[in-house]
């Protein structure tokens, strides 16, 4: 017990309401929208504007690729392509072991160097050898060099608008059941798990719109798989390739790992493990466990009653996945053969300020709206948000997961 007033601080623990999102993991756990209520223990952000994103800056690593031959003694060189190269950075030949020092970059194409900056002496460059730069160097009382930036990529959502209702006669309101709760409070609970489900929808399968329905503005979100499938969400430095793949008839380990080893070639939190979690439907979840059987050796001894095997981690030489069985994803053949992985650090939702889920009731006895003198009760949910993907190239989408095999 506690004397005097009672304050926030003598709440117990996880005893003051939480937010929707925060609700739908207590009181729905195993329930339509896993992503979503993970949400609830990540940061959020507020969007000032229906339109709401951030941007986004990838460290640049100078490389070239040589565009013709050159014998040892040359010292002008033709490349595929100049971009971030400066004077005075030291470029490695990796077929060769070579260093060189760029002098000029005198076109898009071409630079003049300084051959055999080192300890390797100079050798033939052939079409196709690769330059990487290991660094720079200058003279002393050397004149400033320029500047080479890191130029932002401008990523940005719209605010997609969720509303859901609940409603019931009066007289069914009335209405004594003898089993489940009343009437009401089954209603409210349906509308609770259908508006989380129509977030969770959106947040992987949602495409970016703007337009005008019924006379008034309309926005969608664009979801998960259409960031990791459109190649605007990801760094110059990927050209066109993304991390969205469609699996063969049968998937093998190694091209299992073939497309899911991209996720981990962006650094998204230097303090956790390379961890994702990997959303499957029943499919594909079947057609991953059969991989691993198939690509172990594993012995029954004698006295044992049960046999099979369950992964719930997939682990890789580079990182973890934590396997999740979406329910959603089970509702038709397509998606039950899908899996996304995910990587929740980078992954966020932004609310509309002040249009965190909110729960407006009509003629219940808190009386919040009058519906036209309706002779029954209800409510909506309305929730304004839209999901932000920090980190596209972290994330992957795998489609069409349908056997598995040896290899």
């Amino acid at each position: 017990m506690t004397t005097g007033i009672f304050n926030t601080g003598n709440f117990t623990q996880d005893l003051a309401a939480k937010s929707f999102a925060a609700m739908i993991t207590r009181l729905m756990p195993n329930g339509n929208a896993p992503l979503f209520a993970l949400t609830s223990m990540l940061t959020d952000e507020t969007a000032v504007q229906v339109e709401h994103g951030f941007f986004s800056k990838t460290m640049i690593f100078p490389e070239m690729e040589s565009d013709g031959g050159n014998a040892a003694i040359d010292t002008t060189l033709a490349v595929v392509d100049t971009t971030n190269i400066l004077p005075g950075m030291i470029m490695r030949v990796e077929e060769t072991g070579e260093n060189f020092i760029v002098n000029t970059v005198t076109s898009a194409t071409e630079i003049t160097v300084t051959r055999a900056v080192g300890t390797v002496v100079a050798a033939t460059i052939t079409t196709g050898d690769s330059f990487y730069q290991v660094g720079n160097a200058f003279e002393e009382a050397s004149d400033r060099p320029l500047a080479n930036n890191i130029i932002p990529v401008r990523v940005t959502n719209l605010t997609q608008i969720f509303r859901n209702t609940w409603s019931i006669s009066n007289s069914a309101d009335a209405t004594s059941v003898i089993a489940g709760d009343s009437t009401d409070a089954e209603s409210r609970q349906d509308c609770a798990a259908l508006h989380a489900a129509d977030i969770e929808k959106a947040l992987f399968f949602g495409q970016k719109s703007s337009g005008t329905r019924n006379g008034q503005p309309f926005r969608t979100s664009a979801g998960l798989i259409a960031m990791v499938e459109d190649i605007s969400f990801y760094p110059p430095i990927y050209g066109s390739t993304t991390n969205a793949f469609d699996a063969g008839l049968t998937t093998d380990w190694s091209q299992l790992l073939g497309m899911l080893d991209p996720v981990f070639n962006q650094a998204t939190d230097p303090k956790g493990a390379a961890e994702r979690v990997l959303f499957c439907g029943g499919s594909a979840k079947l057609v991953i466990n059969e991989i691993g059987r198939l690509n172990g050796t594993y012995h029954l001894v004698d006295g044992q009653t049960n046999f099979g095997l369950e992964f719930s981690t997939l682990t890789t030489p580079r990182g973890k996945f934590r396997i999740i069985e979406h329910p959603l994803f089970n509702t038709n053949s397509a998606w039950s053969k899908m899996a996304v992985a995910v990587d929740l650090p980078t992954f966020r939702l932004a609310y509309l300020q002040g249009r965190k889920t909110t729960n407006m009731e009509f003629n219940t006895s808190g009386n919040q709206a009058a519906d036209n003198g309706i002779d029954a009760i209800g409510g909506t949910l309305t929730t304004e948000c839209c999901p932000l993907v920090k980190n596209t190239p972290a994330n992957c989408v795998i489609r069409g997961l349908t056997a598995a095999a040896v290899g």
